[in-house]
């Protein structure tokens, strides 16, 4: 059995997400009925209320379209002590909710305080303190749920860098989910840091990056919204980064987690029928196709 059972969609490669003024969301029947028309064996939840809270009605929403639920994007700001409380409440409910459908992890996003993330923010060495401590009550509350936890680097939050990985590596206990793109958006090298944390990858987000767009935001002189409207974020075998290699050295050490095609879009209304997202998460899967073809 080759990796293609092991491909998920994530909501917002169809440019649904929960960040103030992102972009028009498209309506979830049709987001999950394109994910099966391309053939996409399960799905992500999206942001907080996008998918039914009830497990009862999120899993015959999923039944639907024969799809799995495999994990959540869940951001919370760990490092505040006056926002920890209110956090966690969130991250409570959302494993609830993963774990009643039956999803292995839990992908958590350490949060900035900022909103959006177009700002970026470099940890105190006492906000660290606090930031480990309350990762893990994450690890936690999801362990308690049946869930594991896998951190998700992400441009305008708190772990973003390779230095900030490599710290999280010696200093917690966490899992990572590796998004290729956002690590090479913030100057990592997906590849190194899947083999640097071979055994501790549980989750992965694949996206291909425009690298004259991420120049830009790396100096500053685009923000990172304009950019993903600009199409930083391309189809997978479109760009800038060694896709197959990645894939290949985690299928090398034994990966069995699952491969999200997670490429951050936005869109200002309703694409036409056949349009839209669709055509990019299409020319992603047939690269994997490809892939999994030669591997």
């Amino acid at each position: 059995m080759t990796f293609l059972n092991r491909i998920a969609g994530a909501p917002i490669t169809w440019g649904v997400d929960g960040s103030p003024g992102w972009g028009y969301l498209m309506d979830r029947d049709r987001v999950l009925a394109e994910m099966q028309q391309i053939g996409l064996a399960a799905t992500e939840l999206g942001p907080d209320g996008y998918l039914p809270e009830d497990v009862d009605e999120l899993r015959a929403l999923l039944n639907r379209f024969n799809l799995a639920l495999v994990g959540g994007f869940v951001p919370a700001v760990l490092y505040r002590p006056e926002l920890v409380s209110e956090n966690l409440e969130y991250v409570s409910r959302a494993a609830a909710t993963l774990a009643g459908i039956g999803a292995p992890v839990m992908v958590f996003a350490a949060d900035s305080h900022h909103s959006g993330y177009d700002v970026q923010i470099d940890l105190t060495e006492t906000e660290w303190d606090t930031f480990l401590t309350s990762l893990d009550s994450v690890i936690e509350i999801a362990s308690e749920q049946g869930l594991g936890t896998t951190l998700h680097p992400h441009w305008g939050t708190a772990i973003v860098t390779q230095d900030h990985v490599e710290r999280l590596l010696e200093q917690s206990r966490v899992d990572l989910c590796i998004d290729t793109g956002h690590l090479a958006l913030a100057g990592a090298d997906p590849v190194a840091i899947a083999k640097a944390a071979t055994g501790r990858v549980s989750h992965v987000h694949l996206k291909d990056l425009d690298e004259n767009l991420a120049r830009q935001v790396r100096s500053g002189d685009l923000a990172f919204r304009q950019a993903v409207i600009d199409g930083m974020f391309l189809p997978l075998g479109d760009g800038s980064l060694d896709i197959a290699g990645f894939v290949a050295a985690l299928e090398t050490q034994g990966y069995k987690g699952w491969y999200v095609i997670e490429q951050d879009a936005v869109l200002d209304s309703e694409p036409r029928a056949g349009e839209g997202p669709i055509v990019a998460a299409k020319r992603s899967f047939s690269f994997l196709e490809g892939l999994a073809r030669g591997l």
